[in-house]
């Protein structure tokens, strides 16, 4: 298996990038990598190229380029080349810390999405708290992809969650849960009551209805789908306010006194296991759903634990064979999928 990364992407690129797949190379024998950046750099925190490969390039897609022109006058960025090379069939699956914009574009326009699928969602797992206390874990999709996303992409979304959640999560019959602002059927604008209908519609997902951002991390569903923009608020708003309770439980304990000290020291290990079940970097990264291979996404701020997090989900995600499996999917269901696009543009 070969992974071309992206080692540009990133606030902390190069360094973090390159740390955190030597991390993965000495975990995973069996996986090459192929980092696409500067080499001068990436060679400056590489302790040994054991399975890696450099390909230099000086140019780098900045977080602030506007994505698509981005991708198509840059062709020789490190995230170009490495999108580029899964495409050629050099190798298996794309990564990349950096623009999501510029990478959702590279899986577009590069490698290509899935005939069917009209745009791709960015999908990520995050915890579940269970009802005996164990944590477990919920996909959400789109977390970012498409701000303005139309019903059928919704309806896509729940169709290629549901294998990923089968494949990579080992879930046989995943429930979906569409996010909305009630539990009932008639609740949502215009578009969320004929995304739930559509969905209501399919008998093969096993759809539970509407779902509320309230009680996502209490197992409201295996699989929620969303817009991207709806999706994108959920999943920061998630993220700030675990951060914010495990600071604000820290300032407590530190302003409350001896007594507050001595319990948090009897705590230690609990407080440790909360933390370690709420750090979202041990989840990997966000896939992008829906393009022709795996092309990965890490958060601009990813560190060499998250990067090799990512490689173990790659891994998982390329062994799982679940692309070509939505693909045989759709090719199966080809007549079914446009019936449901010819009813969305008739109904507008």
């Amino acid at each position: 298996m070969k992974i071309a990364v992206d080692a540009m992407g990133g606030d902390y690129a190069p360094e973090q990038i390159v740390k955190g797949i030597e991390l993965a190379r000495d975990a995973n024998p069996d996986i090459s990598f192929q980092l696409f950046g500067k080499s001068d750099e990436i060679k400056k925190y590489l302790k040994n190229q054991g399975n890696i490969e450099i390909i230099d390039t000086d140019v780098v897609i900045d977080m602030g380029d506007e994505p698509v022109k981005a991708v198509r006058q840059k062709r020789k960025s490190s995230l170009v080349l490495a999108a580029q090379a899964v495409k050629d069939g050099k190798a298996d699956a794309f990564y990349s810390a950096g623009s999501t914009g510029a990478i959702l574009a590279a899986g577009l326009f590069v490698i290509g999405r899935i005939k069917g699928i009209d745009r791709p969602g960015l999908t990520t797992t995050l915890p579940v708290i269970n009802k005996d206390g164990s944590i477990g874990q919920f996909l959400l999709i789109d977390v970012g992809a498409n701000a303005d996303t139309k019903v059928l992409n919704v309806y896509e979304y729940a169709l290629m969650g549901r294998f990923y959640a089968q494949a990579i999560m080992g879930i046989k019959n995943p429930t979906i849960g569409l996010l909305n602002n009630g539990t009932e059927a008639d609740k949502g604008d215009m578009k969320h009551r004929e995304i739930h209908d559509l969905l209501l519609e399919n008998k093969e997902l096993n759809f539970i209805g509407n779902v509320e951002s309230r009680e996502l991390l209490n197992g409201a569903a295996n699989v929620v789908v969303t817009d991207g923009f709806t999706g994108n608020a959920v999943l920061k708003s998630i993220e700030g306010t675990a951060g914010s309770m495990l600071n604000l439980i820290k300032s407590s304990i530190m302003s409350g006194g001896l007594k507050s000290k001595l319990g948090a020291l009897m705590l230690k290990d609990v407080f440790k296991k909360i933390g370690k079940n709420l750090d979202y970097s041990q989840y990997g990264g966000a896939v992008f759903l829906g393009v022709k291979s795996p092309v990965i996404k890490s958060h601009g701020s990813s560190k060499a634990k998250t990067v090799k997090f990512a490689m173990d989900q790659i891994k998982q995600i390329v062994n799982s064979k679940m692309i070509p499996q939505v693909n045989d999917y759709l090719q199966s269901h080809e007549d079914e999928i446009q019936a449901i696009k010819d009813k969305v543009k008739s109904s507008k």
